[in-house]
């Protein structure tokens, strides 16, 4: 390398990608593996205030042979927050998950959807059943535990901003570290990373605060939502996984049971020292949701 020379930087593995939804909001979303198009690609959706940089060890996994493509939910991460909050609701996020898969010209798709993105995955089982070919459940099922879910209104209405990285770290490690155990200083600063967002050196929520006035309902009601079972029903054309974390409050052992009694060629993995949501990259599970996706490529 000559003086001065810049060094190179290594590539990111990933493309942005932008599109517009049916009521104009303009949504991001990273694209892995753009080369491979002859395998059946893969869709990721994150949590409630999550975003698709939760799912970058998975995707740069899966995209060696196939394009995957994980979304930031409107008004999260890089997409457009809303004029208001009524539209942060599981059924617009299908819509623009729809048309996510309509602009990137990805007609069906293995969607993975950790908690609320697994919810909007069982929604367009109903409302489009040829856009899947397959489904992992990472800790969502058809019956919510009031307490679990009541745990995250709480810390969603009421988590502190940090004052520094440090900071941030702790916040996320007194919240998490009852369900989360074994993970060491680096993992704990990643999963700070992963929420947080970085403004001039310091930490930002990366996602819209009113997202918390959606949930005063589910506070009111203590808890308790509509189950979701004829919309888990409606995935039993294809291949499914539900991703558990053995520390979990919102999806029980009793509840993944019933799962498998509608759905009996459902598959189910326990992820031990995980709470609400594992991380998808645990020993195990990448090759669990590889090999559910070539199953249904093969189909």
């Amino acid at each position: 390398m000559t003086d001065g020379a810049v060094p190179a930087q290594p590539p990111r593995g990933w493309r942005d990608f932008e599109f517009s939804t049916f009521d104009g909001a303009r949504l991001y979303a990273r694209v892995y593996g753009d080369g491979h198009r002859e395998r059946l690609p893969a869709v990721c959706l994150p949590g409630l205030t999550r975003n698709s940089r939760d799912f970058h060890d998975l995707a740069s996994d899966l995209s060696q042979d196939r394009k995957v493509i994980a979304l930031d939910f409107r008004g999260r991460g890089r997409s457009a927050y809303s004029p208001g909050p009524d539209s942060y609701t599981p059924y617009v996020e299908m819509l623009d998950t729809l048309a996510l898969m309509d602009a990137a010209a990805v007609p069906r798709a293995a969607i993975v959807g950790t908690s609320r993105g697994g919810i909007v995955a069982m929604l367009m089982a109903v409302a489009r059943p040829t856009a899947l070919a397959a489904c992992v459940l990472n800790d969502i099922g058809p019956h919510i535990e009031p307490a679990g879910l009541l745990r995250i209104a709480g810390y969603v209405a009421h988590a502190p901003a940090p004052e520094s990285w440090d900071h941030a770290v702790a916040i996320v490690r007194q919240i998490n570290e009852p369900a989360f155990t074994g993970l060491d200083d680096a993992e704990w600063d990643r999963f700070a990373r992963q929420i947080y967002r970085d403004v001039d050196g310091r930490p930002r929520a990366d996602y819209d605060p009113r997202l918390a006035a959606t949930l005063e309902p589910v506070s009111a009601a203590r808890g308790y939502v509509p189950d979701m079972w004829p919309q888990f029903v409606a995935l039993r054309h294809v291949p499914v996984l539900v991703v558990r974390g053995a520390n979990s409050d919102l999806l029980t052992a009793d509840t993944v049971a019933e799962m498998h009694a509608l759905h009996p060629g459902m598959q189910a993995l326990t992820v031990k020292d995980r709470g609400h949501a594992p991380f998808l990259t645990e020993s195990g599970v990448p090759r669990a949701i590889r090999r559910l996706i070539e199953r249904a490529h093969a189909a």
